[in-house]
C-alpha cells in the first residue's frame, strides 16, 4: 500500500496529479481543503482562503502541527487502498507522516504567471483574486518560523521529489509516472497489467 501526499504552490498541478492517481492508478483521494471545508461548514463560516487558512491554523494550535494530515492518514491506512492526501502544507505534518514507511511525498511548482492564469480558469470560490492578491497569499504561505503554520518552501525542500509543471498536462502525467517509478508503484502496476 502506498501513501503519496502531495504538497506545492497554489495553481502548480496538485489537483490534476491527483486525478491522474485516482482515475489512471485507481487511488483514493483524501484532501485537506474537504476537511476544512467541512470544518467550516459546520461552525457556519465562509468559505475562502483566509477562513481556510485560518481554521487549519486553529486546528494546529489545537491539536498539534500535524493533526490534519495524521487524521487523513489514519483514514487512508483503514481503506487498505493506494492512497493520496492532498494537500500537506506545514514540515510538521511531514515529520509525522514519514513515521510510517508507506509514505511519500510529491512536490510539484511552476512559473507565477502561469500558477495564476491555472487558477483564474478553475474557477473555484477562493480564485478569483487579482495577481497581486495571489501574489500576497503566496508569499504569506511560503515561509513561517512559526511550526503551526504553513512552510510550502520547507515542504517542497523535504519532498521526496519535485515537479516544475511549466508544460502540458502530458507532461505533468510523463513526471508523475516518473516519480511512482522512482517508489515502485508504476513499474509494479505495468507488470500486473501485463500478467492479467
Amino acid at each position: 500500500m502506498f501513501i503519496i501526499g502531495i504538497t506545492g504552490t497554489l495553481g502548480a498541478g496538485k489537483g490534476t496529479i491527483v486525478e491522474y492517481l485516482v482515475s489512471e492508478q485507481g487511488f483514493t483521494h483524501y484532501s485537506v481543503r474537504g476537511f476544512l471545508r467541512e470544518e467550516l461548514e459546520r461552525r457556519g463560516m465562509p468559505v475562502n482562503r483566509d477562513s481556510l487558512t485560518a481554521i487549519a491554523n486553529t486546528l494546529r494550535a489545537k491539536h498539534g502541527s500535524s493533526y490534519i494530515a495524521e487524521q487523513l492518514f489514519r483514514k487512508a491506512r483503514e481503506a487498505k487502498t493506494h492512497s493520496v492526501i492532498e494537500s500537506i502544507r506545514t514540515p510538521g505534518e511531514i515529520e509525522a507522516l514519514r513515521k510510517n514507511q508507506d509514505f511519500h511525498l510529491l512536490a510539484v511548482d511552476a512559473d507565477p504567471r502561469i500558477r495564476y492564469q491555472r487558477i483564474r480558469k478553475r474557477n473555484s470560490e477562493t480564485d478569483q483574486i487579482s495577481y497581486q492578491t495571489f501574489i500576497n497569499n503566496e508569499e504569506r504561505e511560503m515561509h513561517s518560523a512559526d511550526p503551526l503554520k504553513q512552510n510550502l518552501s520547507a515542504c517542497i525542500e523535504k519532498a521526496d521529489h519535485v515537479i516544475m509543471n511549466n508544460g502540458t498536462i502530458a507532461d505533468l502525467t510523463r513526471e508523475t509516472e516518473k516519480f511512482l517509478d522512482q517508489i515502485g508503484l508504476y513499474s509494479n502496476n505495468k507488470q500486473k497489467n501485463r500478467s492479467k
